[in-house]
Parts: structure tokens; C-alpha cells; sequence
């Protein structure tokens, strides 16, 4: 997505006439307040729009026990620890799904001439026929402008969210995702520290565990926001799932597991020309030039 520096919506400047124009009837997801705040700023929704995807979610590339460690980054290493990357093609495999989704409902809000989504939800639970369904929906948008964005942008922010975020000087760009997951042999490292009888103390293997997968989510969610050429990004979900397996190579033992996911809204900056550093934008950035 491109933004200008001219006061204008985001996006390339163009006489308008090659973009189809929303149905007169439309339906949407959002409430009273939001579709007056979207109204507000410039915007009017189109349609609802879905996209779904059915993995079959369950290869981690583990063979065996991982040992120690098991995690999806492949050039960090922890001290004092033994890391591999056996869980990458799972960790491949949930961005897939997200994103198969995402791009559906994409699709559908170009087909209804939005230029962005808003209000996006992600659902992920199971299939009943089998497999994770990833579910994204929310309510597609149209600025009241002939400049237009060169792709439709996604963003979890509401109504009045948005409009704030555009009537501040930003624009959402994308839904960015942080994913990590992370296997832990429960060795004697860990299980033997932790009888019923043991004083209150901290269990090391167990903080080494969480502590990674949600800063490699982070830094995952940090470089998908610099995929998307924005300048940041507004963290709307972060999930912290921790369970445990028996151990495939030692069946009296188990390994831990964790996953860390966060959800988020890349944002970036438009109309940045003949303002001081630190200035709130005036209201005036929000001109737009209207179709007749």
C-alpha cells in the first residue's frame, strides 16, 4: 500500500472510474456508533465479508524426543540449553492457515469494491469432520475519495478505533501474526523440583520455556510488520497455550509444550509533509477529494 504525503486517503491517485462502485444495499457487522464513526472519517462499509480455511494441523517434524529443547527458531540459541528447529514446519503451517483465510477475505471485499476490512476477527477451533478451521470475518470499507489503495487493507481495529487511528495522521496496513512453538523435556531438571512436598521455588526449565516462545513471537510479529513496509503495530491478542504430551521415546516421561501467538494491526504514517516532529495532525488531513 502506498501513502501519500498530500493530505489524502491513503493510497495512488487516480481518476476513480476503474473501480466498481459499492451495491445500494449493503449489510455489516458493525454497530450504530462505529458506522458513524467510519461515516465520520471518510468511509462507508460495503459488505460483510468471510474467509475460512480447514488444515489438517498436526506434523511438528518431531521424530523421537526433541531432548532439552525443541523450538522453531533456527539461529537462536539459549545457554545452557540444547536447541533445534523441528517444530518449523508446524510453525509454517499455522501461518499458512492464517493467512489462506485472510487472503479469502480479501478477495471477497475487492470483489464488493472496498478498498479496506475492518473489524476483522480470527477464530480458530475445530473442524467437526476433522482438521482446525481458521475463520476471519469483518465488515468491508470504502473511502468517499478517487484516490484508492493499491490493496485492500486488513485491520482488527472497530469502528471507532479506526477512525481515530485515521483522523490521528495513520492508516492500518495489515494484520500481522507472531507465532512460536516450543517442546520441553521434562527431565529431572524440572519434574524432580516440583514434588508435592517441595517449598515454594521457581521451576527454571518452565520459565526458559514461556519466556522464549513469547519473545520469538514477538520478534515474528515485529518482522511481519516490517514485511508490510509499516512503521509499527497495535497488538490486539496475544494466546499462551501450554500443554503436555507422553514422551515418544521415553513413555514414563512427557514433554511440555507451549505456543505463542500474537494478532495485530500493522500501521503507518500518510500525510507526514509540512508538519513538526511530535505535531498532532489537524483534522484538515482528512480532506478527501469526493466522487460526483
Amino acid at each position: 500500500m502506498t501513502y501519500r504525503g498530500n493530505g489524502g486517503v491513503p493510497g495512488e491517485a487516480g481518476s476513480g472510474s476503474g473501480a466498481p462502485r459499492p451495491a445500494r444495499t449493503w449489510n455489516s457487522g458493525l454497530s450504530g456508533g462505529e458506522f458513524a464513526a467510519i461515516s465520520g472519517a471518510g468511509f462507508e462499509p460495503v459488505g460483510q465479508v468471510l474467509g475460512t480455511a480447514v488444515y489438517n494441523v498436526g506434523y511438528t517434524g518431531v521424530w523421537g524426543c526433541p531432548g532439552n529443547w525443541s523450538v522453531t527458531d533456527d539461529n537462536k540459541t539459549v545457554p545452557s540449553s540444547r536447541w533445534t528447529s523441528s517444530l518449523s514446519q508446524l510453525v509454517r503451517t499455522m501461518y499458512a492457515a492464517r493467512r489462506s483465510a485472510l487472503a479469502r477475505a480479501v478477495a471477497e471485499c475487492g470483489a464488493l469494491g472496498g478498498d479496506g476490512i475492518v473489524g476483522v476477527e480470527l477464530c480458530v477451533g475445530e473442524f467437526p469432520a476433522g482438521g482446525v478451521e481458521f475463520t476471519v470475518r469483518g465488515t468491508a470499507v470504502r473511502a468517499r475519495s478517487r484516490i484508492r489503495p493499491r490493496a485492500p487493507f486488513t485491520s482488527h481495529l472497530g469502528g471507532r478505533d479506526f477512525a481515530a487511528l485515521i483522523g490521528s495522521g495513520w492508516v492500518p496496513v495489515g494484520l500481522a501474526f507472531g507465532i512460536a512453538f516450543a517442546i520441553r523435556h521434562d527431565d529431572w531438571r524440572t519434574s524432580l523440583r516440583i514434588p508435592s512436598s517441595a517449598r515454594n521455588q521457581e521451576v527454571d526449565g518452565y520459565t526458559q520455556l514461556i519466556g522464549h516462545v513469547r519473545r520469538e513471537a514477538r520478534r515474528q510479529l515485529a518482522v511481519d510488520t516490517a514485511q508490510h513496509g509499516a512503521d509499527g503495530v497495535v497488538v490486539d491478542d496475544v494466546e499462551l497455550r501450554v500443554g503436555e504430551s507422553e514422551c515418544p521415546s521415553y513413555g514414563s516421561t512427557r514433554d511440555v509444550t507451549a505456543e505463542a501467538v500474537f494478532v495485530g494491526t500493522s500501521i503507518a504514517r500518510f500525510g507526514r509533509s509540512g508538519r513538526p516532529a511530535g505535531a498532532r495532525p489537524p483534522l484538515t488531513i482528512m480532506r478527501l477529494e469526493r466522487e460526483r
